[in-house]
This record gives structure tokens, C-alpha cells and sequence, in this order.
């Protein structure tokens, strides 16, 4: 029944925003003989594309709003759909900055806010120009930000808010979610859901693959990308 291995990238088959690890580059190629391979990111199209050095396999970026598909002939990626939502920047850094005063981050490097072309936001508690050690150090087991996730969802009820990386809260306009991407997806190429698996490692609460993960789609959850081929060999044999 299976004719789709859908999958995030960053945790699921490399290290986060490294390239593409070579073994995992293999099992992808196996996979690909048997199945249809889609990334489903939430970054975008081109980044994600580069950061897997080119591999030939389609994309979703931004969580639905972007969507990729590789050319066999040039070896790129075409962009067929580009989104934009627009943005009250005032409200969000009000929004944005009464949560900084609430909880205690009010001491931050560089911007407030970080908006990006699509129109998804991100919150970084550190600042947008906080050091790379400092926030990879802040809240790798994502327990600070969970202890306020509610409120930042509450306060942010036009988006959808994910606990992203080790230190920031990352929005998408409502409804642009992993769910809503993957079930557009099948829509516009006439699937069912169950013809789709899904891989991710991002299930528990906040995670950006926490709405698929909850979804009647099938999801093969990953803790570690070395594990992959591990995870992925009921689906090769």
C-alpha cells in the first residue's frame, strides 16, 4: 500500500544543519527503489535542498507554503509554489516583547524577532544575534520553553508555534503545519493517506512533526539520525 516515504531532514537523516550524512544518502538511494521520497521541511525549499548537496527528491518547505520539485534534466530544484503571508510586525514584537517582561528575557543580542520571507516568525529568547555556543547550550531538552509553550501558544493564537532548535519558539500562520502540508499533498497528487509513512524525530510537544505524529497518517518515530537505517529496514526488506 505503501508508495510514499515522506520524512523530515534535521535530527531524522543528518545532524542538525549539517549535510547530508553519507550512509543515510545510501539507505535514501534503496529507499528510492521501491518508494517516492519527499522531504517535508520547515525551512525552505532551496536551504534544505542545498543542505542535502543536491539529492534528487522533491520538497515541502515552510510547512506547506513552499514546494519544490527536482529536475531530472538540469539536476535543480523548481520552485512551484512560493507563499507569502503577510505580517503586523508591531503586534508580534508587542506580543513578543510582554512575554520577554513576563518570563525574564528581556536581556537579548540583536533583534527582537526574526521575520522570515514567507511570513512565519520566530521568537529566539537569546536574540537573533546571540552566540552559536550560548544557544545551543540554553535548552537542548526543550524543558525551559515547555514550561511556557502554552502561553506563547495562547498569546500567539493566529499561529501555529513549535519549540524550534535549543532556543526559540518558531510560528507559522495558521493553517500551515507538517498535517496541513502532507494532506495538501496527497489532495493535489490524488493519494490517500494511507499510502504515505512519515519519519520524523521532532513527535513531542511543540515539535514541529507533533501534528503528523498525532495524525491518522502512519509515522515511523526516530530519536537519532544514526539510527535510521535501523528504523527504516522493515520498510526494505
Amino acid at each position: 500500500m505503501i508508495k510514499i516515504i515522506a520524512m523530515d531532514m534535521d535530527g531524522t537523516i543528518t545532524q542538525h544543519k549539517q549535510p547530508l550524512d553519507k550512509e543515510n544518502k545510501k539507505i535514501l538511494d534503496e529507499l528510492s527503489k521501491k518508494y517516492k521520497l519527499l522531504m517535508v521541511g520547515a525551512g525552505q525549499v532551496i536551504r534544505i535542498f542545498r543542505q542535502m548537496e543536491g539529492y534528487p527528491v522533491d520538497i515541502i518547505g515552510n510547512y506547506g507554503m513552499q514546494y519544490g520539485t527536482y529536475d531530472e534534466r538540469t539536476k535543480e530544484i523548481t520552485i512551484v509554489r512560493d507563499l507569502y503571508v503577510p505580517v503586523d510586525r508591531e503586534s508580534v514584537e508587542t506580543r513578543v516583547t510582554m512575554l520577554r517582561e513576563k518570563y525574564g528575557y528581556t536581556d537579548f543580542s540583536g533583534d527582537n524577532v526574526e521575520f522570515h520571507p514567507s511570513g512565519c516568525i520566530t521568537f529566539p529568547l537569546l536574540g537573533t544575534k546571540a552566540k552559536q555556543e550560548d544557544k545551543l547550550a540554553f535548552d537542548p531538552d526543550r524543558v525551559k520553553r515547555r514550561k511556557f509553550y502554552d502561553d506563547v501558544v495562547k498569546t500567539f493564537s493566529d499561529y501555529t508555534v513549535f519549540v524550534g532548535g535549543s532556543s526559540s519558539f518558531d510560528m507559522a500562520p495558521i493553517p500551515y503545519n507538517k498535517y496541513y502540508a502532507l494532506d495538501l499533498y496527497c489532495e493535489e497528487n490524488n493519494l490517500k493517506h494511507e499510502d504515505v509513512v512519515y519519519i520524523g524525530d521532532d513527535y513531542g510537544l511543540g515539535g514541529n512533526d507533533e501534528s503528523v505524529y498525532k495524525s491518522d497518517f502512519s509515522y515511523i518515530t526516530i530519536d537519532d539520525y544514526r539510527d535510521f537505517g535501523k528504523v527504516v529496514k522493515p520498510l526494505l526488506d
